[in-house]
């Protein structure tokens, strides 16, 4: 089932962020969310996510869908390494799983290090690890390749297309060349939405 906004609103007091939204995400397939900084996106998805509700409106599509995240900020455990904070999300993962992964996204013997040595770039690429290693039906991802370098990026959007075979998946982000990726490998499953006011 595509998951679907029908005129959906959202005020701050006086301040009025979303007006009579109509959007549909389509099951299965990538859909690249994009638009003007402020006019937005990240309160739409943290509505989905049902972090926020709504002022008005109806969104359908989700509901018994298991969802899994990367926000702007990569919210992980500092103070702990990093296969903890992939077994916090899920207790079931297998040290050769981790390890692999690691090695997918050029982590390499980073599984016992702890979170706060590591550099920006590679704390994204466990928030976005973390992110794909949970069991999910429907994968939103804010911005999810800040701070990645052109190569890095690359690589991990690869992995990020292997990990999410036909599954719902909704990336906000401002780089066109990153839907344009996307496009390039998968062509039939990618979409493209602009949000305006």
């Amino acid at each position: 089932m595509d998951i679907t906004i029908h005129n959906l609103s959202k005020s701050y007091g006086t301040s009025t962020v979303l007006e009579d939204i109509n959007l549909s995400f389509k099951e299965g397939e990538v859909t690249f969310l994009q638009g003007t900084s402020g006019i937005g996106k990240t309160t739409l998805i943290r509505i989905l996510m049902q972090l926020e509700s709504s002022d008005t409106g109806t969104v359908t599509g989700l509901e018994d869908k298991t969802i899994s995240a990367v926000f702007q900020d990569n919210l992980l455990c500092e103070s702990v390494n990093v296969k903890q904070n992939l077994l916090l999300i899920n207790p079931n993962l297998s040290y050769d799983t981790m390890t692999e992964s690691m090695d997918k996204m050029h982590l390499h013997d980073c599984l016992n290090k702890k979170v706060s040595s590591l550099s920006g770039g590679m704390k994204r690429r466990v928030a976005i690890l973390r992110a794909l290693l949970y069991e999910f039906d429907v994968l939103i991802m804010d911005e999810p390749f800040k701070e990645l370098d052109s190569a890095t990026k690359k690589q991990v959007m690869d992995f990020v297309i292997e990990c999410t075979g036909d599954k719902t998946v909704i990336i906000v982000t401002h780089n066109t060349s990153e839907y344009e990726y996307f496009v390039s490998q998968i062509p039939c499953r990618v979409n493209l939405l602009s949000l305006s006011k």
